[in-house]
């Protein structure tokens, strides 16, 4: 997008002349850069060669196979591809509920609102005044000279010989004011207004996408924790019932006691692992009403279980050239750029000298019915030109602050866009390789189960000895949990690989509305304007 001085439409005759000096009245030449999106780095991708574009799968509920499908476009709402109603529910509780979602649509609406104030200043401002005065004046006032007055409203003469004169004066007056933006002040005031509400607009997209993440990855760690709490308490049960029958074979003789002993502290360091893994989901919860808005005393112990969840199979990846257009930190960024571009024409117009247009029109008179006669009428009308004679650099070094703003936010913008093709790039490592990682943590947890299933055979048949059926259970329980978190781990990352892509705000039906109109096009909304360039469409048809 470019901010230029408004095309005027080219027709011969007054209307075009007249059309032109009035352009040139409100807009001026606009100093300053004209700003230009950046455009997206062309040799920017999110790896070195082409990644293979299918994980691996594994035979275990979210253990499917995801394909990469490039250039397919992003649903508004995502967290539907894994088919949860409940998650469905939390994340439209949370965007109803949570404060910083009020907080950015109220500051997105202060923005727009300071823009359609500054943008007032296209436009003449008037001030009407009513008035009404009622006076006494003397003689002696004028150094004793005595005059007659026929005015109903005179008195007599005083002792000292002086004359009093008691009188009324209506007053109503019109007062006109312009400054014309003949360099284009008014318009890069606007236009730094216009890009720091899209710099609000964008926030608020920011707050929306990051909020929907993270209530669907608090959602899916709840479920790992609670996950890995069952298996680990099924786990000890097992463990309680083998030292129970270890108890009773002690008590025939069968085993010795430092069997039994070894038993019970595999059960004690079993039940050891619970404490951690039940505060972890605790806070976890905390952390997911807190998202939802609510307070932690109204846990109503919504989850989800990983088991029952839809891990998508075809998975949107979007092409390197569009990621700079879809993601809200880098239109953030980009929308900073812009403010920054805007705020140099600002500081460089104010180097140079002000024009205003100023008018009075009212009437006076004695009495009010008086006091729209054609004789009672008054006027004034001045121009002043104005500008900064010395001010020992103050102008010139505000101007150089922004020329730093300017290169500082361009800085900031190029980090942006490489945060955001490292954060996709790192979504796509773990999608891989926690496909790779699960499909490994399901065939150790088959080896483990086999392993403990053989030691405790071969223990009973006296060809091998218990603590080598404990290392086998330990095992089992470790291999466990490591698939129950392998399991998690690709639903969350496939919620991140949607956030590090932008989560496709644009397709949402409730997107935040289409931003103000841009400063050059506030031009044209103007009444004269708009009465010139009908009648030169007139004059253009009738020839």
């Amino acid at each position: 997008m470019s901010w230029r001085a408004p095309q005027i439409f080219r027709a011969k005759g007054r209307a075009a002349a007249l059309g032109l000096l009035l352009a040139a009245l409100l807009s001026g030449c606009a100093v300053g850069p004209d700003f230009v999106a950046p455009e997206a780095p062309l040799d920017a991708g999110y790896a070195v060669g082409k990644p293979a574009n299918v994980t691996q799968s594994a035979a275990i509920a979210g253990g499917g196979a995801q394909r990469l499908v490039p250039g397919r476009d992003i649903p508004g709402e995502w967290w539907r591809l894994f088919r949860s109603k409940q998650i469905s529910a939390l994340v439209a509780e949370a965007v109803t509920n949570h404060p910083n979602i009020a907080a950015a649509e109220a500051a997105l609406r202060q923005a727009r609102e300071t823009t359609e104030a500054d943008a007032a200043s296209f436009f003449p401002s008037a001030t009407l005044t009513q008035s009404v005065a009622r006076t006494q004046m003397t003689t002696a006032q004028f150094g004793g000279f005595s005059q007659s007055s026929s005015s109903s409203g005179s008195q007599g003469s005083s002792s000292s010989g002086a004359t009093a004169l008691l009188y009324t004066l209506h007053n109503s007056n019109v007062a006109v004011s312009f400054t014309p933006d003949v360099f284009g002040k008014t318009m890069r005031t606007v236009e730094s207004d216009f890009a720091a509400a899209e710099y609000q607009r964008f926030q608020l997209e920011a707050t929306y996408l990051a909020l929907a993440a993270n209530v669907v990855t608090a959602a899916i760690a709840d479920s790992n924790y609670a996950s890995q709490i069952k298996v680990t308490r099924d786990l000890i049960a097992a463990y309680q019932k083998q030292l129970d029958i270890l108890q009773k074979r002690f008590e025939l003789g069968a085993v010795s006691a430092a069997d039994v002993v070894s038993e019970k502290a595999l059960v004690a360091q079993a039940q050891a692992t619970l404490p951690p893994l039940e505060k972890a989901r605790a806070q976890t919860r905390n952390q997911l009403m807190a998202y939802l808005g609510r307070f932690p005393n109204d846990d109503k112990g919504e989850a989800i279980d990983i088991e029952h969840l839809h891990l998508p199979r075809d998975l949107p990846l979007s092409l390197p050239s569009n990621l700079v257009r879809q993601r809200p930190d880098v239109l953030s960024a980009e929308a900073q750029l812009h403010q920054a571009s805007a705020n140099v024409g600002v500081a460089t117009a104010n180097m140079l000298p002000q024009l205003t247009l100023t008018g009075n029109g009212g009437s006076q008179a004695s009495n009010f019915s008086q006091l729209f006669l054609p004789q009672t009428s008054v006027y004034n009308l001045a121009t002043q030109l104005s500008g900064q004679a010395f001010d020992a650099g103050r102008l010139f070094h505000q101007r150089e602050a922004k020329l730093a703003a300017l290169e500082q936010a361009e800085a900031q913008y190029r980090a942006t866009v490489i945060s955001a093709f490292q954060n996709v790039a790192n979504a796509l490592q773990a999608i891989k390789h926690d496909a790779e990682t699960l499909r490994a943590q399901v065939a150790a947890e088959k080896a483990a189960a086999e392993s403990l299933d053989i030691s405790q055979a071969q223990y009973l048949a006296g060809s091998t000895t218990y603590p080598t059926v404990l290392n086998a259970a330990q095992t089992l329980l470790n291999a466990r949990l490591n698939r129950v978190q392998a399991q998690a781990a690709r639903f969350s990352d496939t919620a991140a690989l949607m956030q590090a892509l932008g989560g496709g705000w644009w397709n949402r039906l409730d997107e935040t509305p289409a931003s103000l109109p841009k400063p050059t096009d506030l031009i044209s909304t103007l009444p004269i304007a708009a009465a010139i360039r009908a009648e030169a469409e007139e004059r253009s048809r009738a020839r």
